[in-house]
Formats: C-alpha cells, sequence, structure tokens
C-alpha cells in the first residue's frame, strides 16, 4: 500500500502526517518542536565578551546569526526525521509545507534519498491546522 508522508513545518514546530488509501484524512504521525527558535536573539547570545587581543579589548565576531542558526539546527532534525522514516520505508512518497525562508533551509538539508520521493514543495505556514483542516487545504494534492 502506497504511504504518503507530508511535513508540515515552520522554524519552530513540525507536525508530520501520513496518508494511506486506508485513511481519508491525515494522521498525525509525530509532532517535533524547537523552542529556541522562538526565543529572542539576546536570549540565544552569551552575555560574554569574544576573545580577548592584546590591548585589553574584547572583539566580538558572530559567524551567524543565533535565529538562523537555531533554525538550521531545527532543519536539520526535520530532516533527519524524514531520511530515517524513509530508511524504515514508512513512506513512499513526500509533501514539504513550510513557510518562508524555513522551506528553503529544510531543501538545503534534505538528502538526495528524501529528495527523490518529494512529490510537491509548499511555501505556507500550516502548522496551526489541525488534521482535519490541512486534509481540506491539501485535498488535491494529496492523492495515494
Amino acid at each position: 500500500m502506497s504511504t504518503t508522508w507530508v511535513m508540515v513545518a515552520n522554524a519552530s514546530q513540525a507536525k508530520l502526517f501520513s496518508l494511506t488509501r486506508a485513511h481519508e484524512r491525515l494522521q498525525l504521525v509525530k509532532e517535533l518542536v524547537h523552542p529556541e527558535s522562538r526565543e529572542k536573539t539576546s536570549n540565544l547570545v552569551s552575555d560574554r565578551s569574544g576573545s580577548r587581543n592584546g590591548t585589553g579589548h574584547g572583539t566580538l565576531t558572530q559567524a551567524t546569526d543565533p535565529k538562523h542558526h537555531e533554525a538550521e539546527l531545527f532543519a536539520q532534525e526535520v530532516t533527519r526525521e524524514l531520511d530515517q522514516g524513509l530508511e524504515k520505508k514508512a513512506y513512499d512518497q513526500l509533501i514539504l509545507v513550510a513557510s518562508a525562508p524555513f522551506v528553503g533551509l529544510l531543501n538545503n538539508h534534505l538528502p538526495g534519498q528524501v529528495r527523490s520521493v518529494l512529490s510537491e514543495t509548499i511555501d505556507k505556514d500550516y502548522t496551526r491546522l489541525s488534521a482535519t483542516e490541512l486534509t481540506a487545504h491539501l485535498r488535491s494534492r494529496v492523492v495515494s
């Protein structure tokens, strides 16, 4: 039986749904949360100054924006979940629904084998929708 996974995500939460011919609506498989992505930038950075140079003045060099860094970490976690599911043959087809710019981060981290079963990418934040509402929004796209 063919199974479609629908990953609905933004930078702080992701919901993984499954759809098979036996079910008329999406079934929640797993929910992932990353509260650090919702933190204020000031809470994500250390209060300590950077390295000290010989003059006694601190220099702080920030390679990446802390909010972006947290979103990257969560994108990696989400794509690992998709990769593990595919390895276990839990799904045959994937639909990715994610907010901008998080959808780009997910696409950047998708392994090749997961990308090969990706049937559609939708640039929307549907994380607050129930399974019933999501099924209605995706009805034409989620055909097993």
